[in-house]
Order: C-alpha cells, then structure tokens, then sequence
C-alpha cells in the first residue's frame, strides 16, 4: 500500500483568530521584504493572519488550535511535531487554492523542480507547487528523484562531513536536475543548486515577480549568519 504522507490542516479548519505565517529564520534573513509582501498577501486575499517569528526549534509559544503557514519545510516538520496543539500547512498549498491569485507569467520557461527534503512525506506541497508554477506558465521537466523521492540538496550535511564534501554532494544533486533552471522553495536550496551550476529560482520569488540571488554560498558563513538569527529568535 502506498504511504499516504502526513497530512496537512484544511484550510477550512484553520481558526481565523489562530491563523500565523512563520516565514523560517532563513527566508527572514533571504528577503524580509518578500516575507512582508507574502503576509499582506495572505491578510488580503485569505485569513487575517498574524507574522510569527519564533525559530522552530523554540516553544512557538502560542495557543493550541494555532496553526502556522509556514515556507520552511524545517519548519513545518519541527512545529507540527514537537509542538502539542499546533497544526501546519505550507505557504504554496495556500497560495495555490487562493481563487484567481494574480500571479506573474513566464511563458516559455522551463524547469525541474527540487523539492525540500523535508516535505518528502507531504505530496500535498509538491502537487501544489507543480499547479502554481503550471499558473505562472511554466513547464516542468521533472527529475526522477523528485516529489516522494527527492533527495538532500547537501546542506543538511553540514557540519557532520567537510564542507568539501557537502560540496559534492550539492554537485550531484545539481547534475541530478535535467534543466539549467530549478525551482526551489527552502532558501539552503537555492545555494546548493548555485554551487552545482544551476540557476535557481525560489517559489516566493517566482510568485512575487523577482530574481532569484544566491547570496551568501560559503557554506560556514552562511549557517554562521543562520545560527546567530535562530539564537537571537
């Protein structure tokens, strides 16, 4: 029998009154800007929403029946597990069942699709991210190890190999998509697909209109720079 995954709240069951967007500690830090237009977004066009940025490795410290859109499949992992009362649903799934969602178009593009590790046993995302890029005009050319068989990108390697060895395994994951364009949607990703010579395009950036920047890609400084945030946060 097939694994059914782990499924996500229905967006008809989340309380409005207990409705959060955690954008991660690592989108926050990417661009915080975009994080302010997706929760606009989501006030306009969904549930009044609160902005949640509590790091997930810490107690969210919110009341049970809250729910926590999230961008970070990390995130959505940790919250929903380690967290009695608190319930989970990705950004993209929202998004994607928002009615007549003014979304930018990209005719003639086409990508493969890496998909976050961590969102492996939820279908639900990766569906919902192939029907919102489908919405944006774009073509898929799918990588065998993709959705339920995706890999690591790498980075969740460090620090318990060498950095040069999280180097090769971001190259193999890289040479693993058969386009020059990939579409990511966790931040880590877009340095790992980078580094293997690809061209990454983030989920937020596609659905916002905007380019897609690495930043930082030494691998130490930017966990570095993530630690110091998820400290202080």
């Amino acid at each position: 029998m097939d694994d059914p995954g782990l499924p996500s709240i229905q967006l008809e069951d989340i309380d409005p009154d207990k409705c959060y967007f955690n954008p991660g500690c690592a989108m926050s830090l990417y661009k915080p800007e975009a994080v302010e237009e997706i929760l606009h977004l989501l006030n306009r066009r969904f549930l009044p929403t609160k902005l949640h940025t509590t790091c997930c490795r810490h107690d969210p410290d919110l009341p049970a029946g809250s729910t926590i859109i999230n961008n970070c499949a990390g995130c959505d992992r940790r919250f929903r597990s380690l967290y009695e009362g608190i319930q989970t649903v990705s950004i993209w799934e929202v998004l994607d069942n928002i009615p007549a969602l003014p979304l930018p178009t990209y005719d003639g593009l086409q990508l493969s699709v890496h998909d976050s590790c961590s969102f492996r046993k939820k279908p639900q995302v990766h569906a919902a991210v192939r029907s919102l890029l489908d919405k944006m005009h774009i073509e898929v050319i799918e990588s065998p190890l993709s959705g339920t068989k995706s890999v690591c990108c790498g980075d969740n390697f460090y620090p318990h190999v060498s950095i040069e060895k999280v180097t090769a395994f971001q190259k193999k994951r890289a040479a693993q998509m058969p386009c020059q364009d990939v579409a990511v949607y966790c931040v880590s990703c877009i340095k790992s697909m980078a580094i293997g010579g690809k061209t990454p395009h983030h989920m937020m950036d596609l659905v916002l209109g905007e380019e897609t920047d690495p930043q930082e890609t030494r691998i130490d400084v930017y966990h570095e720079l993530l630690d110091q945030y998820i400290e202080e946060h």
